[in-house]
């Protein structure tokens, strides 16, 4: 019997899509394995398997987007000083490039300016206001990926005659700031048919929307779509959900990535990390351009990841890289030492749990009181946790004095990973720790901004700002409000269905032998794009074991055979070991069909995600 926690992904929305849905992607495909998997994501008809740019949702939907263009358009034929006020992420450093580069090209005079993280937080604040007025004299800034809740700094720039223009797409429960125009599809009222789209979507839709005003005109303008990549990397890199307005974009800037035609500040990038761009996935967007852009604002200043996206030649950009990628090191280096702090603390946690129902017999309430800092534990005796361990709490909420306030955010991601658990990890703001920053990540099922909204309205006292969307969302208190905001978040949490909180492992359902090939490989990695919204196929089945060996103590390689026969497989599992002592030579597991590749010889390896012996 398949383990309990693994489900089938199209039985699960069986009923929510035509019966007839399948069999009408097999007739226009002819492909029985494509048809299933992409009627099991919830795939209807075949129209929304076209990935051409002219299926893209039109832009005369978007609220704002006729002030917003007008307002840039009369700003480039002023010759205005223009100033992007953009965010230190990916999506973030993607959009001002973006805006940069096609604003440039329309004939503007513009310059961005990203706030420091650790000096003025995020988004248009009135000190941000303030630096922009001393350094720049803007008579217009446009926000990228950031403003929908600036209200003050809308206000400030306002009263210094700056006209302010927001492009943002964060969710908002409130009135839109008075801009001069907001262009946000998650504002009230906004009839654009997809929410999904990013920072550098919605910079994408302005600006070819104003390049498309200015050529009507007979005025400089340039095509958009040469950016396409840039769109592309910050949707991937921002975990936007790949809705299929989302995959157009994602699948045309991930074409001109394969085929060099993007960015020489990528290229330097993967160049850096030994990655042929031809043989890109969308995954690798996310996974190997992403942190390393991410690295600049999470260690230093996103000027660099900028600076290396507006490079214009491969020599240029080289320099910018390289300092990304050393940064990138130092990340996962402070990275891994808080990881090992935070799984410390949890371990330390949940002895002293333990510790005290043996002895004291204490309600459950009660164990929501202690202490959430390591600096209060003795952790120097504590193991590791391990994956499957159950978290007893519905969320995870830590801090510490000594963590590093640009990595929060990957923690609270491995938290989330590893305890299936909605995870907030805080760090010092500055170096006084009078106000924490707090990163939150979020599981299936539990829209992470709303429950933190939640905690606001009914315990306005614990939270001094938030923001963000369904799985990522910001947010500042004061230490001495942390164990107050701990019992509120679990308190909120325990209202949600439980079944969310049960981990769950999606498969495709099995395949025969005959079709687990290199060529279904090479099929799937050219069908996506896949990613949030759209995940990458995973198959289950049972394997006989022909050999075994261990790498690094840590990883298992496997030679198998599918168990009602056929030719031996290469499969590898990282950071995964069978039992001790295991003496089954039948595994059940599931897996991913990967193209190992290797002095230009391609052989299929499956890539084990779980395993069980049977």
């Amino acid at each position: 019997m398949t383990n309990p926690h693994w489900r089938r992904r199209d039985a699960v929305l069986m009923s929510d899509r035509p019966p007839e849905a399948e069999q009408r992607l097999l007739t226009t495909l002819g492909d029985p394995v494509l048809a299933r998997l992409y009627a099991a994501r919830g795939v209807t008809d075949p129209a929304e398997l076209s990935l051409r740019l002219g299926d893209l949702l039109p832009a005369a939907s978007l609220t704002g987007l006729d002030q917003a263009i007008q307002t840039m358009d009369e700003a480039i034929d002023a010759q205005q000083a223009i100033l992007i006020i953009g965010d230190f992420d990916a999506d973030g450093a993607t959009s001002t490039a973006l805006m940069m580069l096609a604003l440039r090209e329309m004939g503007a005079r513009v310059d961005y300016l990203v706030p420091d993280r650790f000096r003025y937080g995020y988004g248009l604040t009135p000190e941000i206001v303030q630096l922009a007025l001393t350094e720049y004299s803007p008579s217009l800034i446009v926000t990228v990926d950031n403003g929908i809740s600036s209200h003050a700094g809308v206000a400030l720039a306002q009263q210094q005659g700056i006209r302010v223009l927001i492009t943002d797409h964060h969710l908002t429960s409130k009135a839109v700031p008075p801009a001069e125009a907001v262009v946000n599809p998650n504002q009230p009222d906004c009839q654009f048919a997809s929410k999904a789209l990013c920072g550098v979507g919605v910079a994408f839709y302005v600006l070819a929307a104003l390049s498309s005003l200015r050529r009507a005109a007979g005025k400089s303008h340039t095509p958009l779509v040469q950016w396409l990549d840039l769109v592309a990397v910050g949707t991937v890199a921002d975990v936007g959900v790949l809705d299929h307005n989302n995959r157009i974009l994602v699948a045309n800037g991930l074409q001109r990535l394969r085929q060099g035609r993007c960015r020489p500040g990528f290229l330097a990038l993967l160049e850096g990390a030994g990655r042929n761009p031809s043989q890109l996935t969308a995954q690798d967007l996310g996974f190997v351009l992403g942190p390393r852009i991410n690295a600049a604002g999470r260690m230093d200043t996103m000027r660099i990841g900028i600076d290396c996206l507006l490079a214009p030649t491969l020599e240029a950009a080289r320099p910018f890289a390289e300092q990304l990628e050393a940064l990138n090191r130092e990340r996962r280096r402070v990275e891994s030492d808080m990881k090992q702090s935070a799984l410390a603390m949890l371990e330390a946690r949940r002895a002293f749990e333990k510790n005290t129902l043996k002895t004291m017999a204490l309600d459950k309430s009660d164990l929501q009181t202690c202490t959430l800092e390591t600096s209060t534990l003795d952790t120097s005796t504590l193991e590791k946790s391990t994956p499957e361990e159950h978290w007893p709490q519905r969320g995870i909420v830590l801090a510490d004095r000594d963590w590093h306030q640009g990595v929060i955010g990957i923690i609270a991601g491995r938290l989330k990973e590893q305890y299936h658990r909605p995870s907030v990890v805080f760090a010092p703001a500055d170096d006084s720790a009078t106000l924490y920053k707090g990163s939150a990540r979020s599981i299936a099922g539990i829209h992470i901004r709303d429950v933190i909204e939640q905690v606001a309205l009914r315990y306005p006292e614990t939270i001094l700002h938030f923001g963000g969307h369904a799985m990522a969302a910001g947010l500042s208190i004061v230490p001495e409000q942390l164990e107050a905001f701990q019992r509120a978040f679990e308190e909120v949490l325990q209202e949600a269905d439980e079944r969310h909180f049960q981990p769950m492992l999606f498969t495709d359902g099995a395949l025969s032998a005959d079709q687990i090939s290199l060529s279904l490989a090479e099929r799937l990695s050219q069908a996506g794009p896949w990613g949030n919204g759209f995940p990458p196929p995973v198959f289950e089945g049972e394997f006989d074991i022909v050999s075994e060996k261990i790498l690094k103590d840590k990883h298992s390689r496997f030679q198998l055979r599918p168990a009602e026969g056929g030719e031996w497989l290469e499969a590898i599992a990282f950071n995964q070991l069978l039992p001790p002592g295991n003496t089954s030579t039948r595994l059940r597991m599931v897996y991913q069909l990967d193209i190992n590749e290797f002095r230009g010889q391609r052989r299929l390896q499956l890539q084990i995600v779980a395993m069980e012996p049977v």
